[in-house]
C-alpha cells in the first residue's frame, strides 16, 4: 500500500528549477527539508498557540496533538495533499459560550469530539455520494451566514475579558497586528498574528518595568493589582515531560452549541483541498471526502485526550507559495517539531503567560477575520443579498448569533447564540425555499469554488457552472 512516504530527490536537491514547483511526491535534500518543516512550524504557530489559550486548554498539548492530526491526515490522503492540520479557531466562540454555560474542560472537549465525528461522517458522505449533498444542504448563502455568525459571536469575549485588562496595551497590539498584516509582504505577513503576540510580550515588559503594576481586571474577572506579564510559571515548568491529559465528558447542551462549527470546517477543507490543487496543478477533487474525514479523524483523537479539535491551515498554503515547495516530506518534518514542543512544559508555561491586554488586541482583529470570511463566501459565489430568499434567513440567524438570543424549550434544555442562529440560518432558508416562487431559486448552490466543478447537471437549481 502507498502511504505516501517515498519522495523522489527533485534536481539537485538544493533549488526548484526556474518555473519549476517541488512537487508533493518530491523533496530537496533533507538538511533543507527540515528548514522547511521548521518555516512551517512558525507559520501555523501564531492561530495554533493562540486559539487552546482561548479555549482554556493546555497549549503544549495542543501542538503536540497538531502533530499527531497532520500525521494522520498525510497517511490518509496517501501524501497527495500537503497540509498542515493545527488548532481550529472556528472553535473559540464555542468554547467561550459552553464555559460561560458553566461548562469544564471536559466538556468543551467531549462537544468538539462530537464534533469531530460528525465531521468524519460528512467526509465518508462526500466520498460516497460526492459534494453534491454538500451543495443540497449548505449552499453560500447557509454556510457564509454561519460562519459569520460563528465569528461576530465572540465580540463579547473581547469586549468583557481580554480588553478590560490593560486598554491601552490592547489598543497598540492592534495597531502593531494591523500594520504587520498590511505592510509586510509574502511570508512575514502570514505570521503577522505571531508577531503581534511577541510585540505584545515585549510591550507588557517594558510597562511593568517603567510604571509597575496595573489596577485592572484579571484574568477571573477580578480588580486588582497585578503585573501585566507574569513568568513566574515559566521558572517552575520543566523543561522535559509530558503535557496535561483529560478525558472528554458529553451534555448535549454544549453539544448543540458546538455542532454548527462542522458547516466552517467542511468549507475550510473544500477551498483547502482546491487551492492546493490549484497551486500544484494536480486535481485533487477525489481526495476532498477523504481530507474532511481525515480531519475528522484527528479532531476525535485529539479532543478524547484533553486538546483541542484541528483544521487544516491556510498559513501554510502561503508558505508553500512563497517557496514553490509542496512536498509534504516537509509536512512530516513539521509533524515532527510539533511534537518535540509538545514535550516541553516550559514552552506551554510561556504560552500560557501570555497578557489578557495582548491577548485584547489580538482577538479584536482575529475574530472580526473570522467573521469577514462568511462574507468571502458570500463574494466568491456571488450569492445576490437583493434576494429575500437569501437575505432573510441568513439576517435573522446573524443577529440571533451575534445577539446571544435565547430560547427555552423546557427547564433543562434551551438554545441560543450560534446554535439557534445556525438552526434559524439552515431550516429557514430551506423552508423559505420550499414555499419560494421559481424566480427567486434560480441561483447557483455552490458551497465554493473550490467544490464547484462537482456538479455539471443541473438540479432542482437550475444548470450549474462548471469551473476549472
Amino acid at each position: 500500500m502507498d502511504l505516501g512516504v517515498r519522495w523522489k530527490l527533485h534536481g539537485d536537491g538544493r533549488t526548484p528549477a526556474p518555473g519549476a514547483v517541488v512537487r508533493p511526491d518530491e523533496r530537496l535534500s533533507w538538511p533543507r527539508t527540515v528548514g522547511l518543516g521548521a518555516q512551517h512550524v512558525v507559520a501555523m504557530f501564531g492561530a495554533s498557540f493562540v486559539a487552546p489559550v482561548l479555549m482554556g486548554l493546555d497549549p503544549n498539548l495542543a501542538i503536540m496533538m497538531s502533530g499527531v492530526a497532520t500525521v494522520i491526515f498525510l497517511l490518509a490522503t496517501r501524501g497527495r495533499v500537503p497540509s498542515y492540520l493545527g488548532c481550529s479557531l472556528s472553535f473559540v466562540g464555542v468554547a467561550a459560550v459552553i464555559r460561560a454555560q458553566g461548562g469544564t474542560s471536559a466538556t468543551v472537549t467531549g462537544a468538539v469530539l462530537v464534533v469531530g465525528a460528525a465531521l468524519f461522517l460528512v467526509g465518508l458522505a462526500v466520498q460516497r455520494f460526492g459534494a453534491r449533498i454538500i451543495h443540497a444542504a449548505m449552499p453560500p448563502i447557509v454556510t457564509g451566514a454561519v460562519v459569520m455568525l460563528i465569528g461576530f459571536n465572540l465580540a463579547p469575549v473581547t469586549a468583557s475579558t481580554y480588553w478590560p485588562q490593560d486598554q491601552w496595551t490592547a489598543l497598540l497590539v492592534m495597531l502593531f497586528t494591523g500594520l504587520a498584516v498590511v505592510c509586510l509582504r509574502g511570508f512575514w505577513s502570514r505570521i503577522a498574528i505571531f508577531l503581534g503576540l511577541v510585540f505584545g510580550y515585549a510591550l507588557s515588559w517594558a510597562l511593568d518595568q517603567v510604571f509597575g503594576k496595573i489596577h485592572s481586571v484579571d484574568g477571573s474577572g477580578k480588580l486588582t493589582d497585578h503585573w501585566r506579564l507574569d513568568f513566574s510559571a515559566v521558572g517552575r515548568a520543566d523543561w522535559i515531560g509530558l503535557p496535561t491529559f483529560h478525558g472528554p465528558t458529553f451534555e448535549w447542551s454544549a453539544i448543540l452549541v458546538a455542532l454548527p462549527v462542522v458547516i466552517a470546517l467542511v468549507a475550510e477543507n473544500a477551498g483547502h483541498v482546491k487551492a492546493v490543487g490549484e497551486m500544484t496543478g494536480d486535481s485533487l477533487d477525489d481526495k476532498l471526502g477523504t481530507a474532511i474525514s481525515a480531519d475528522g479523524v484527528g479532531s476525535m483523537l485529539s479532543t478524547a485526550v484533553g486538546g483541542p479539535p484541528n483544521t487544516t491551515y491556510s498559513e501554510n498554503i502561503g508558505v508553500m507559495a512563497a517557496t514553490r515547495v509542496y512536498s509534504t516530506a516537509a509536512y512530516w518534518a513539521a509533524a515532527g517539531f510539533a511534537l518535540l514542543f509538545g514535550l516541553c512544559p516550559k514552552f506551554g508555561a510561556v504560552v500560557a503567560a501570555i497578557p489578557g491586554g495582548v491577548l485584547g488586541g489580538i482577538t479584536v482583529i482575529l475574530y472580526g477575520m473570522i467573521g469577514l470570511l462568511g462574507a468571502q463566501i458570500w463574494i466568491n459565489a456571488e450569492v445576490d443579498l437583493r434576494n429575500p430568499l437569501n437575505l432573510v434567513p441568513a439576517a435573522a440567524g446573524i443577529i440571533i448569533g451575534v445577539g446571544n438570543v435565547s430560547m427555552k424549550f423546557t427547564d433543562t434544555f434551551s438554545l441560543s447564540g450560534i446554535a439557534l442562529g445556525t438552526v434559524v440560518v439552515i431550516t429557514g432558508y430551506h423552508a423559505l425555499r420550499a414555499f419560494a416562487p421559481a424566480h427567486l431559486k434560480g441561483q447557483q448552490p455552490l458551497l465554493d469554488e473550490g467544490t464547484s466543478s462537482y456538479d455539471t447537471q443541473g438540479g432542482d437549481d437550475g444548470p450549474q457552472r462548471a469551473k476549472s
